[in-house]
Formats: structure tokens, C-alpha cells, sequence
């Protein structure tokens, strides 16, 4: 369940309304980032929705044990190792919302032995992806005005980001100690709505970075050919960076063929929504909705 399903998001801007050209204002939700990093912890279950936060911790990680314990057997019958399942669990949730390569996984999943073999790393996170505990996000192909190569590589993304945080047997309170690993955990809540608003639009929720290093996190793209731009960024410092990143990018991308954004917005933790004056908006997540 998405923010707005679980009652923790006013819905008071529309992704469709965004892409249909509406404009993107909103009072203060009134998250905070510790309210956050309970949302993150707990996900958007709908069986522990009403519980407790330290329950709902125990019943994720309840979950995900079963998952290495029995389920990732079941799904293709080739029996795995609980045990380097659980390594590679926890190497993706190290890696959540970046472009860790197979090669880095297996070496991060690695145990006394030493590293686990790429190919088996391989097999494990396809079997995870066909359980829908991971969900890659693939990148996006623009036409371009210049000369910079698109990266084809896809980002790491648990279904729902409380898995990393139970892969990980973090608590919200831990999260809030290390705010750098919190900002890949809420780009990943980010990425799970967005893909849940997109749904009746029939949108893909893609990203997009090139061999200069330019990257932005969400590129929302519909059947029809309408598409934004997101940078999401946990606090509000960063939503300067987050706007030129995303002036960078459109200026890059050869409008002539693809049309031009919808909306580029930079997505918060908390605050107003807003446009600024370069014309790039300002998105709390709990205003967000489909």
C-alpha cells in the first residue's frame, strides 16, 4: 500500500493531474523525518497496518525469513542455501536504490568461504524478483541534443523498503542515526508510490543517468508518450541540487523528439508544495497521490 492508501498522505496533488499539465500546490502534510522513518520500517502491509511499529517489525522480518527459509526454494525447486540467502538479502538492502552490479552483490553476500559466485548471486535475485521481493527500475532511452551515452543499467529496489530495513534488522531509531542510508530508503518509499500512482495511467516508473554522471531518480513516462521528471530528496536542503539536476537533464534531452516534461519536480520528505520560479516544482511526498 501506497502513503495515500494507508491515510499518511493528503492526496492533494494527482500524479495524473501532474501529467495532464495541473499545477502542484499543497499545504505543509505534516510529516516529519522521524514519522518517516516509521512509515519506511513498517511499509505499507495491509495486514500490520494498525500495528505497533516494534510488531510490525517482528511480522516484516517474519516475513523475509520465511522468504530465504522456504519460499525461494519453492518458486523454481532448486534448493538454496538459507544462509547465503539471507547474506544476499542484506547485500541488496546495502545496496537499495543504487546500480550495484551482480559482481558487487556477490562479492558484498560473501561468508567465510569467500565471495559468492556471480552466477549464483544471478540466480538468487531472479528467484527474489520473481517472488516480487525485488523490483528493478530500468533506465530510460531518451533521444538526446548531445553528445552524452546513455547508461542502460537498472537500480536495486526492494518492493517495499521496509525489507531492506528488516534485511538489515534496522530499527526506525537506527535509521535516523545514519541520515545518508535514510535518503536511499526514501527514494526507495518514493519509487514504490510513484509505481503504485502510475498504475491507472498505465505509466512506467524508469531512470535515467549517463556516462557524465548525471542522473535523475524517476522519469514517470505513460503509453501515450506524456512523461515527467522527479529528483527526490529527503530534506530540503537538497532541493536546490535536485532542480539543477533536472535543468541539466531537460536542457539535454532533444524535446524535438520526445515532447516536452509534463513536470519536473524535485520530491520531499516534508514541507510545501510549490512551483519555483525556474518552474520546477516542489513535492512533499505526503500531498502525493495517484
Amino acid at each position: 500500500m501506497s502513503l495515500y492508501e494507508l491515510g499518511s498522505s493528503t492526496g492533494a496533488i494527482s500524479l495524473k493531474a501532474l501529467l495532464d499539465g495541473g499545477a502542484p500546490r499543497s499545504n505543509d502534510p505534516g510529516l516529519t523525518v522521524a514519522m518517516l522513518a516509521d512509515l519506511i520500517a513498517v511499509g505499507g502491509w495491509p495486514g500490520i497496518r494498525n500495528h505497533a511499529v516494534p510488531d510490525a517489525l517482528v511480522a516484516v522480518r517474519g516475513y523475509l525469513d520465511e522468504i530465504r527459509r522456504t519460499d525461494i526454494s519453492r518458486v523454481d525447486g532448486k534448493r538454496r542455501d538459507p544462509a547465503r540467502v539471507e547474506r544476499l538479502l542484506r547485500a541488496l538492502a546495502r545496496n537499495v536504490a543504487t546500480y550495484a552490479a551482480t559482481t558487487t552483490l556477490a562479492a558484498d553476500a560473501g561468508g567465510a568461504d569467500g565471495p559468492m559466485k556471480e552466477e549464483t548471486a544471478a540466480g538468487y535475485v531472479d528467484a527474489l524478483d520473481r517472488l516480487m521481493v525485488v523490483e528493478d527500475q530500468p533506465a530510460w532511452a531518451p533521444h538526446l541534443r548531445s553528445k552524452s551515452r546513455i547508461r542502460s543499467a537498472s537500480k536495486r529496489h526492494f518492493v517495499d523498503p521496509s525489507l531492506a530495513v528488516a534485511a538489515l534488522r534496522a530499527t526506525p531509531a537506527r535509521l535516523l542515526e545514519d541520515l545518508n542510508f535514510f535518503g536511499f530508503l526514501f527514494e526507495s518509499l518514493v519509487i514504490r508510490d510513484l509505481r503504485i500512482y502510475a498504475q491507472p495511467i498505465e505509466g512506467s516508473i524508469l531512470q535515467y543517468r549517463d556516462n557524465t554522471g548525471l542522473e535523475v531518480d524517476a522519469i514517470v513516462e505513460t503509453t501515450d508518450g506524456r512523461w515527467g521528471a522527479f529528483e527526490i530528496k529527503l530534506g530540503g536542503k537538497l532541493i536546490e541540487d535536485g532542480a539543477s539536476n533536472l535543468t541539466t537533464f531537460i536542457n539535454r534531452v532533444d524535446i524535438s523528439k520526445v515532447g516536452a516534461p509534463a513536470i519536473a519536480a524535485v520530491i520531499t520528505g516534508t514541507g510545501y508544495g510549490y512551483v519555483r520560479e525556474d518552474g520546477i516544482a516542489v513535492i512533499p511526498i505526503g500531498a502525493l497521490a495517484p
